[in-house]
């Protein structure tokens, strides 16, 4: 796999952008939004969320990795539960004017970026994410400024400013089909900001990559020897992975594939216990579509399978009743996308969705 070595202002790495502060500060707000509800307080937080989703014409949105209180709201309220990309177009789609993103910044930039005529609420939109932080704008633009012979394709999991910059915008379901399609065409290809999907794609394509150095504080924290241990325990398992964890964890698995791929495989395999590397969050649905069968969290900073060991997103996490209420009462976390910025962001959008229906209508 070709990872450039990146060089920043001041010294460091890539990785150092993304800071300790940031994760501490996002674990806070987390904590904040996780911790426990008073008697009635949640029930009292629902029935005020659903009366203000009317009042202000909104619906709800929200990804697989939030809280499962969330996304049992955004079903009972006529939302969506999805991943980054299908929650934009369900809400683009959506008759309400204003639009609520559960998630994380880029999931609001790009609803906004879908649908400039609505309103984007996000209950907290410091909420980020790893990818973003460590691919910023200006250092990204000068490095495909100094290989202006590849086709830019960065994955979803950027900034509208990012996007601007790119040619094509993948999710991990379409990644590959995409690449396969640029290399027909001989296209060389620079690819960002997820190092572990860029060489997952790249070593299943055979297309070689230029591929910046990013990576998800989540995914990349699942560990081989945790995850053996807790398959030793459950050898019935099957492993569900994410591709962008490391390699070591993807070669282990028996499907790796986007969120909704490992929903799908947990339903289509036989197997009744799963081991899943990706973020927990994600078993809300599991659990929905297949009640009766285990889901089990892959261990990561430790090597057992309890959930000390296991790593959850400290910025999903910051999603909560608490403040989505209070971004629906008062009209904050809004979100803004110049319009210069987001036609641009909107090309290699657009690109990605074509080449999407093209799939689906030859299949």
């Amino acid at each position: 796999m070709s990872v450039p070595e990146i060089k920043i202002p001041g010294g460091g790495d890539v990785s150092s952008l993304l800071g300790v502060d940031l994760m501490a500060q996002a674990r806070q707000e987390a904590a904040i939004q996780t911790a426990e509800y008073a008697p009635g307080e949640q029930e009292a937080l629902v029935g005020q969320i659903k009366s203000l989703l009317q009042k202000e014409n909104a619906v709800l949105v929200a990804h697989y990795y939030t809280a499962p209180q969330l996304q049992q709201l955004a079903e009972e309220t006529g939302g969506y539960v999805s991943d980054s990309l299908e929650m934009a177009r369900f809400g683009n789609e959506h008759p309400a004017t204003t639009l609520v993103v559960a998630g994380v910044r880029f999931m609001g930039e790009t609803a906004k970026i879908l649908s400039p005529e609505k309103r984007i609420l996000m209950p907290d939109v410091s909420a980020t994410c790893s990818l973003d932080l460590e691919c910023p704008v200006d250092l990204f633009s000068e490095f495909c400024d100094a290989h202006p012979d590849h086709t830019v394709v960065v994955y979803a999991n950027t900034s509208a400013a990012v996007k601007a910059r790119a040619d094509w915008v993948v999710t991990s379901g379409i990644a590959l089909p995409i690449v396969k399609h640029l290399a027909q065409q001989g296209k060389k290809i620079l690819w960002a900001p997820d190092q572990y999907l860029g060489g997952y794609v790249q070593g299943i394509s055979g297309v070689e990559m230029l591929i910046w150095p990013g990576s998800c504080v989540v995914h990349e924290q699942f560990k081989a020897v945790g995850i053996r241990a807790l398959a030793a325990r459950y050898p019935d398992a099957a492993l569900l992975v994410h591709p962008e964890s490391p390699a070591e964890i993807v070669a282990m698995a028996d499907v790796v594939g986007s969120t909704t791929a490992l929903i799908q495989a947990g339903s289509d395999l036989a197997a009744t216990e799963f081991i899943v590397a990706t973020e927990p969050g994600i078993f809300y649905k599991m659990k929905q579509a297949e009640p009766d069968k285990l889901f089990l969290e892959a261990p990561s900073g430790g090597v057992g399978g309890s959930c000390e060991s296991c790593q959850r997103c400290p910025w999903m996490g910051m999603n909560g009743l608490r403040n989505l209420a209070t971004a629906l009462e008062t009209g904050s976390g809004e979100i803004h996308v110049g319009e210069d910025l987001r036609q641009k962001a909107l090309v290699p959008l657009q690109r990605m969705m074509d080449f999407a229906k093209t799939l689906h209508t030859s299949k």
